[in-house]
């Protein structure tokens, strides 16, 4: 007779477990971009035959639709087969380059992500950057398209700062490269003057999306934060860990045009910081102030004669009122209607 009762787990059995989820979820993921690759390889070979006859060839319209159409037919169960999706074939290899192999950040992107640079992208350098930085950072398509819309390279890097005094090479570059001028707030959903607790409120309430502005390793540790020195009370209004720098970020916001007195404040809540909580492993804390709008000039005089590591940005928000915002179709809704209508209407 046999019983129905279970035998006793061993004691490493959820370790075990652990360690063979991780291990099925690693091969998926790795046959999954395998799979992409040859994906994307098939569609560089593809539009390397179509780019080179037309080039020799003159092939047309007609002949693309055509071979569209008889791809289709041979192979009903692949969907990518479109006369559109041809003219992006072609399209991405004389954008990278005819060579035989596909670029390697091409290569591992899916292809909604490479469609979405061809369409968006102004020049080969913010191709190849928006390429190497979805692959990098694990955008979604939505998070590329946002990140494009809002000229995301053309900011980056680019706020004034001292960071080349301050900070040691290549500590600095390192700096630089995440302080952006300006920061795009559009998703917030303001328009017209806001006091700075509003705009810090409406920050708060789409912390995804600022932290996503921010860039890639910023985590949040407060708002508000608050320093007692000496029986006097300080509240700094964001503080944020770079967990790829290890090191603290200030952030000060100002609704208004930037200050020199603006810096001053900065500096001293970096010296708070790094006194009272930076460890011996982080590097140093760095400030950035986000105001309305600044004069470089000023900034810069300003930020001559800090001692700590400091930049300054602006930045923006839509300017369109709510109930107009209402009215104007989304990215993704304009695109999904494109989609949807016949191939004949879209070419």
């Amino acid at each position: 007779m046999t019983s129905d009762r279970l035998d006793p787990l061993p004691e490493d059995y959820t370790g075990l477990l652990e360690s063979l989820k991780d291990r099925v979820r690693q091969t998926r993921m790795r046959a999954q971009r395998t799979v992409n690759t040859e994906l994307i390889g098939l569609y560089w070979g593809i539009g390397r035959e179509v780019l080179t006859r037309q080039d020799r060839q003159g092939w047309g319209s007609g002949v693309i639709r055509r071979l569209a159409e008889d791809l289709r037919a041979a192979f009903p169960e692949m969907t990518g087969f479109s006369q559109r999706n041809l003219q992006y074939m072609r399209t991405m290899v004389e954008a990278w380059g005819s060579g035989v192999n596909v670029p390697q950040a091409v290569a591992q992107l899916p292809w909604g992500h490479i469609r979405t640079i061809l369409d968006k992208a102004e020049s080969p350098q913010s191709r190849d950057w928006y390429a190497a930085a979805a692959l990098e950072y694990g955008w979604s398509r939505n998070v590329l398209l946002n990140m494009m819309m809002n000229r995301s390279m053309e900011r980056t890097g680019t706020a004034p700062s001292n960071f080349t005094r301050q900070l040691a090479s290549p500590d600095s570059e390192l700096a630089q490269q995440v302080a952006k001028d300006p920061y795009a707030f559009e998703f917030l959903g303001l328009s017209g003057e806001v006091a700075e607790r509003d705009l810090e409120q409406a920050l708060m309430d789409r912390i995804v999306e600022m932290l996503r502005e921010l860039g890639p390793g910023f985590a949040f540790v407060g708002r508000q934060v608050h320093f007692e020195v000496a029986g006097d009370d300080f509240y700094i209004d964001l503080l944020f860990f770079h967990v790829e720098q290890l090191r603290y970020f200030v952030i000060e916001l100002k609704t208004g045009k930037f200050q020199p007195e603006h810096a001053g404040k900065l500096n001293f809540y970096v010296a708070l910081v790094d006194d009272q909580l930076r460890r011996e492993a982080h590097a140093p804390t760095v400030g950035i102030l986000i105001c309305g709008s600044k004069n470089e000039h000023t900034v810069r005089y300003a930020l001559g004669r800090t001692t700590s590591p400091m930049a300054v940005a602006a930045y923006t928000y839509e300017q369109l009122p709510a109930a107009d915002q209402r009215l104007v179709p989304a990215e993704d809704q304009l695109t999904a209607a494109l989609d949807s209508l016949p191939e004949t209407a879209r070419e």
